[in-house]
């Protein structure tokens, strides 16, 4: 058993194809959610407790820390959604060949990407940071 195996893996030089680097950020999407739920849920229940506190809750979300929390849990479900129709799609056969695996890819990264910019620029619109 002579195997030739690197001692040192440079994780930053490895070139992922799209499909994986897809693959990787829907794993990650979904565990970024499933940390979020009890966080979320806490911002629901005191949003729902009293008007004092969904004032608080809406100030925070409406400041930028929790705008950009927001926008990132939103990129976080949309990119997992598109990721995991892509994933349902391979399991009934529906692009697997490399071109339309690719395509696809590049499709779920950029329906997230562009929905996330498109809500952040109504959001902003809304808010009057774009006049």
């Amino acid at each position: 058993m002579n195997r030739q195996r690197p001692f040192f893996l440079d994780l930053l030089a490895i070139r992922l194809p799209i499909g994986g680097v897809v693959s990787i950020l829907h794993r990650a999407s979904g565990a970024f959610l499933a940390l979020a739920i009890p966080a979320l849920l806490y911002a629901l229940m005191l949003s729902l407790r009293s008007p004092q506190d969904f004032a608080r809750v809406q100030a925070f979300f409406g400041g930028g820390l929790g705008w950009l929390i927001g926008l990132v849990a939103l990129w976080a479900l949309l990119h997992h959604l598109f990721a995991g129709l892509r994933h349902l799609g391979f399991d009934i056969g529906y692009g697997e060949e490399k071109i339309r695996a690719r395509l696809t890819a590049k499709l779920a990264m950029a329906a997230a990407i562009v929905l996330v910019g498109g809500f952040a620029l109504i959001g902003l619109a809304k808010s009057g940071g774009l006049a």
